[in-house]
């Protein structure tokens, strides 16, 4: 077996029934043990009730005390809202820059975020305990504004947002950041448009930051990534990037068959030759014989790991799914750095459904770091749904944040 878990254990319970904790830790310095752990509160979909950031200096053994991130706030256009995000140290400066959703929704509906969320930065230069600046991202350019924020996308009509952990920023070799992220496309009049037959429509593409004196940072985009209305009924969603040895940088995406269960479920992939500007046209991701793989409509992470080997972190399922479904197993798997493609031999199940566990059981929405004094990757996640997934009638949303220690064969 390519890798073993070797231990599991609860890192945030929940606080009371009905509410799932979601948690993950993140390095704030270029070295050593210094960390930021965020957990929030869910009791609904999509929205984080409150959350909390603490630090610790030692690795994570001890956590100093919880400081509230407050996630709701009144506004006369109704409620505004901003998720917290994980940071990224950006190996050549060694600032930490976190990417996070913020938006106004008129009447606290989540899906009123496609046409509002847009994206807030942040970059502190002591781990996140105070920040230098912390504005909103939009595009270079006079014709951008805090409005049109960015090409073809405008606050009240469509939007751009991060949709879960795995989305990391790279730093590419002459110092810009790429950020994946994305986006919902515009009809002909300018407003959010779903050409799918699924619940959301999104697209995708790399925003690109270049640094500006005092820790600002100057704003482009690439071309956009466009998914085929027919093959996936909600577009591409939260994509995961790497850059490969040859300088090729690759994108995994989320898609789906929601509402069209007669097509397959896969992964998509996309990936660019000249820094990030310019993506092929997504097709289904594959084995390195070339097969695409059953996934259903869940996150994903690409994984550079202390060694230096790329692994990809994501739900396999060995029938053709219907949307989200089965989230189960959590697959861990080595990317072949020549194809970018993944590597059957290599992929085993971190955790999966036990025979007692609701067919509900959720393995997502995961973030995987590594442990930079053991070598041993941590993944953090929440097995949600994993009992009883309606109770009265309603959804039960109790469980706890769990932190998976793994230890990597050579």
């Amino acid at each position: 077996m390519p890798g073993k878990v070797i231990d599991r254990v609860i890192f945030m319970p929940s606080p009371r029934k009905g509410v799932a904790t979601h948690a993950s830790s993140y390095y704030t310095a270029h070295e050593g043990g210094s960390l930021m752990s965020i957990h929030g509160y869910e009791s609904r979909s999509d929205t984080t009730d409150v959350a909390f950031i603490r630090f610790s200096g030692d690795n994570g053994r001890t956590w100093g005390a919880e400081e509230t991130f407050q996630t709701e706030f009144r506004d006369p256009k109704g409620t505004r809202r901003r998720y917290p995000a994980g940071g990224y140290v950006d190996p050549l400066t060694g600032r930490y820059l976190t990417v996070r959703n913020e938006g106004v929704l008129p009447t606290d509906d989540p899906l009123e975020g496609m046409r509002q969320w847009k994206l807030h930065y942040s970059v502190s230069e002591d781990g996140g305990r105070t920040f230098l600046v912390d504005e909103q991202i939009i595009h270079d350019g006079e014709e951008y504004d805090a409005i049109n924020h960015l090409p073809g996308i405008s606050v009240g009509k469509t939007c751009a947002m991060i949709g879960d952990m795995g989305q990391r920023p790279i730093t590419r070799a002459d110092g810009v950041l790429l950020v994946p992220i994305q986006y919902t496309p515009a009809g002909p009049d300018g407003v959010y448009l779903n050409p799918g037959a699924g619940f959301t429509y999104t697209n995708c593409m790399v925003l690109f930051g270049h640094w500006l004196p005092g820790g600002r940072l100057r704003w482009t985009a690439s071309d956009k990534i466009i998914a085929d209305p027919a093959r996936t009924t909600r577009g591409l969603i939260e994509p995961t990037i790497s850059q490969l040895p040859d300088g090729r940088i690759i994108m995994v995406m989320r898609g789906s068959n929601d509402k069209r269960p007669e097509l397959p479920g896969w992964k998509w992939f996309s990936e660019s030759r000249d820094g990030g500007q310019t993506w092929s046209v997504p097709a289904p991701w594959t084995y390195d014989d070339g097969i695409p793989f059953h996934s259903p409509s869940s996150c994903s992470q690409l994984y550079r790991h202390l060694d230096g080997r790329l692994f990809w972190i994501g739900n396999i399922c060995e029938e053709n799914p219907e949307g989200n479904g089965p989230r189960y197993p959590l697959v861990v798997g080595q990317v072949d750095e020549i194809t970018g493609r993944l590597l059957r031999r290599s992929v085993w199940a971190v955790d999966d459904r036990e025979p007692d566990e609701s067919p509900f059981l959720t393995l997502s929405n995961f973030f995987a770091r590594e442990d930079r004094e053991t070598g041993h990757m941590l993944i953090h996640m929440t097995r949600l749904f994993a009992r009883d997934f309606r109770k009265g009638g309603s959804i039960d949303w109790t469980a706890d944040s769990l932190l998976y220690r793994i230890e990597l064969s050579d």
